[in-house]
């Protein structure tokens, strides 16, 4: 919003005040963004998560069948805690992004409506206190219908250049100059499930207190790199990346998520004052889909949130290997409660998957080198 009033100030010879030309400069509205977004959260943070306590009274309900300890020690924490990161990151994205740019909608669509899933998931565990709210199959159809519209739009009106002809329809791999297909408009398929199935991904990881939410600002920080990079003419060509016209203003975004999540994670670090809940979870890893999407680094979206892999992984291993053996081949899953049962600490286990989600995010933009 700040950026189009620079923008139509510039063009009638208005701006006269240094400081305001910093408007131009996407790395200062990408560090405003995420300060913004920081001060909403933590602002609004203790009055929010009391209110929530007040309305929710016994707070999210604990799975009967996990940690016997969370159980007891989490009892009536609130949830939906992800009203304060969306109210962060909108807040920080909307206030220093370029609102013309079709990808920052893009990707709001996709967050908010996520979001609004995520609410009304939340919203059926706390009134039945019951820890299934919406079934799969309802929210896998809505995540889809979202996704799918949300890609349509991006191909038909994402800006193109003349040497991107057909990319927004191709999917790229890395550590190859030229290994590029066309996929048509299967592309679109590929799309939903990456950006419907990371979002499952990091709703399964948000299981223990700030387990869930560094790993998202160190993915998102990854992919503020990667978006600023592939959406520069100059730099794209220096790395032999595949330009991607107008991406690079989702570094933006990308701030202000990083913003809202150390805003959240002030009340999240152990012990928790409020979980993110489905709100939050389903949002953003919407979000780190679209921005994947956007940038046509699906594949590093992968090894960058391989973390998230490996949790939603585990779930399906255990499923799949139950369904048709009746033995299980975790102790629990996802697999950060398989660790648990171990007999690790609840904060071992969040600090060691973190360190993995740093070294994971290192070797994803080592990919961009590497070719």
């Amino acid at each position: 919003m700040l950026y189009l009033l620079y923008d139509m100030m510039s063009r009638h010879g208005e701006i006269h005040v240094p400081f305001v030309n910093l408007l131009r400069y996407l790395t200062f509205r990408t560090g405003m963004s995420m300060v913004t977004a920081y001060i909403v959260v933590v602002m609004m943070g203790s009055r929010f998560i009391a209110w929530m306590r007040t309305k929710q009274g016994r707070g999210q309900p604990i799975r009967e069948d996990g940690i016997q300890r969370h159980i007891i020690e989490k009892a009536g924490t609130p949830t939906m805690g992800g009203f304060m990161i969306l109210a962060g990151l909108f807040a920080g994205a909307l206030l220093w992004s370029d609102l013309r740019n079709v990808q920052v909608w893009m990707v709001i669509l996709i967050t908010g409506s996520y979001g609004v899933l995520g609410f009304l998931d939340d919203y059926a565990k706390v009134t039945k206190q019951t820890s299934a709210g919406l079934s799969s199959i309802q929210k896998l159809i809505v995540q889809f219908a979202v996704a799918i519209v949300a890609v349509v739009m991006l191909i038909v009106f994402a800006p193109k250049s003349p040497g991107t002809a057909g990319l927004e329809t191709s999917l790229v791999f890395p550590l190859f100059k030229n290994l590029i297909f066309d996929l048509g408009w299967f592309y679109v398929a590929f799309a939903a499930v990456t950006i419907a199935g990371f979002s499952n991904a990091v709703n399964l990881t948000d299981g223990l207190d700030g387990l869930a939410i560094v790993p998202v600002m160190i993915a998102a920080a990854a992919f503020g790199l990667i978006t600023y990079l592939v959406g520069n003419f100059v730099f794209s060509n220096y790395l032999q990346l595949h330009f991607a016209p107008g991406s690079g203003e989702l570094a933006v975004f990308c701030g202000a998520m990083i913003g809202s999540g150390m805003g959240f994670l002030w009340y999240n670090a152990p012990p928790a004052k409020i979980f993110m809940g489905d709100t939050g979870s389903l949002a953003l890893g919407g979000a780190l889909g679209a921005i994947a999407v956007c940038a046509k680094h699906e594949i590093v979206l992968g090894i960058v949130g391989g973390l998230f892999v490996a949790e939603a992984l585990s779930v399906m291993i255990q499923v799949a290997y139950y369904k048709k053996t009746k033995k299980r081949i975790f102790l629990m899953a996802p697999i950060h409660h398989h660790f648990e049962k171990l007999g690790w600490a609840e904060s071992t286990v969040v600090i060691r998957f973190w360190i993995v989600s740093v070294l994971l995010a290192f070797l994803g933009l080592a990919t961009l080198k590497l070719r």
